[in-house]
């Protein structure tokens, strides 16, 4: 027992060396066995800024207030009460997107929150109508927009109705959310059974889709034979809806109709429709044929060419409606300072006057201005969006557009130049 016991030891224990003096064997000392401890890990690098964590920027530390003594910045002086008394984006909220797109950005943050709450920008209606149900609808737009917000608030929806404009396919109804299919069965509810609205000429709402431009050609200028009636867009309009091809198309605008020269017989008709992000309706109209009286028309693809526009306030071309700078608005027949539908009311032609030679008998009331008009733009005598004009035939060629109003303002230039110097020479 003790001899096993002995070369256990012996084995596990180290041994130290005789020493040179000494013959006997020095009894064994036990030493203590050390344990080498893993080296520090080396310290992590520094993050980049693509590496900082995005949420870091709704934890910044408040500014500090301004001084007595200090004045506040513009920014500061321009804020109104509403603006001040907005409520700052809540950290959960942000921290749930984060955690659910981990990949977005500080910015797509804000935008997803901003559509979660419903703060982004104004999402329209689209409800196509006749121009008559939109001159209705129109005369009493802010009763309709509070009778079509009270019946939203009673469905405890969301969405409420900013405004009301008019366009060339009817009306379109601004909403501060993007409208669900409740909503859109409550606002159609309500327009087709309005004041002076004929429900049959309304169509159901929609939201806004994608567009596809197309272009008809082979149909002929002038459609009835023996007559030298032209192509007008309701033409169009009642050929496309008689014509089993175009079911389910919507038309985003009003038709365009151009000769294919000044001395051909024959047109290209432009439409736009609603489609989806695939093209698929444009996709099922391309290549077509159909009859237009004798003739068989072709559907083709065109490209996407919005051509100058022509401002509905001013009548001029060159700028939007929303971008128009005259405070008031200007008169389609005869260019005076007031809208077109009170032309009786303010123009002089239709009032009576016994002084003249022939006097001037006054026109009578629910008549239409049988006088000439005055095109704002070339002088001629129709009105301002005439397809007899030349500003309207040269619709999609900005650049005559750009050289005719250079020409227009340099002469009005040299008229002013000539009257000034007949003053000074007096």
């Amino acid at each position: 027992m003790n001899t096993l016991r002995s070369k256990i030891s012996a084995k596990f224990t180290p041994r130290t060396p005789l020493s040179n003096g000494n013959t006997k064997k020095d009894t064994p000392k036990s030493t203590p066995i050390t344990i080498n401890k893993a080296p520090p890990l080396p310290p992590l690098p520094a993050k980049t800024k693509k590496e900082i964590n995005v949420i870091s920027k709704y934890f910044h530390p408040k500014k500090p207030l301004v001084e007595n003594n200090a004045q506040p910045s513009k920014g500061q002086l321009g804020k109104s009460y509403v603006q001040a008394s907005k409520s700052l984006t809540s950290t959960s909220e942000v921290l749930k997107i984060k955690e659910t797109f981990p990949t977005l950005n500080a910015q797509k943050i804000d935008q997803v929150n901003n559509i979660v709450n419903g703060q982004s920008k104004p999402k329209p209606c689209i409800i196509p109508m006749s121009s008559d149900n939109v001159s209705s609808f129109m005369k009493n737009s802010s009763l309709n927009v509070a009778n079509i917000n009270r019946q939203l608030r009673n469905a405890k929806s969301d969405v409420l109705v900013d405004y009301v404009r008019s366009d060339n396919t009817g009306i379109i109804v601004i909403t501060n959310k993007v409208a669900q299919q409740s909503d859109l069965s409550i606002i159609d509810h309500y327009v087709k059974n309005a004041n002076d609205i004929n429900a049959l000429q309304v169509e159901d709402s929609r939201l806004p889709k994608f567009k596809s431009y197309l272009k008809i050609i082979g149909i002929p200028y002038y459609p009835h034979t023996n007559s030298q009636e032209k192509l007008m867009s309701s033409d169009i309009e009642t050929i496309l809806k008689q014509n089993h091809i175009f079911d389910n198309i919507s038309l985003a605008s009003r038709p365009r109709i151009i000769k294919v020269s000044p001395k051909s017989d024959m047109a290209i008709v432009w439409i736009d429709i609603w489609d989806v992000q695939s093209g698929h309706n444009a996709k099922l109209l391309i290549n077509r044929c159909f009859n237009v009286g004798n003739n068989i028309t072709t559907v083709r693809r065109a490209n996407m060419n919005s051509g100058v526009p022509q401002c509905k306030n001013c009548w001029k071309w060159g700028h939007s409606t929303f971008s128009c700078r005259i405070q008031g608005a200007k008169c389609i027949k005869c260019n005076g300072p007031h809208k077109s539908e009170h032309h009786r009311e303010f123009e002089w032609c239709c009032k009576a006057n016994a002084k003249i030679n022939p006097p001037r008998l006054e026109t009578k009331k629910g008549e239409s201005c049988p006088h000439s008009f005055k095109c704002s733009n070339c002088k001629g005598d129709y009105q301002a969006d005439s397809n007899i004009c030349p500003f309207w035939r040269h619709c999609f060629n900005r650049e005559w557009h750009v050289k005719k109003y250079a020409e227009i303002c340099e002469n009005r230039s040299q008229s002013t130049h000539s009257e000034i110097n007949s003053v000074t020479n007096q």
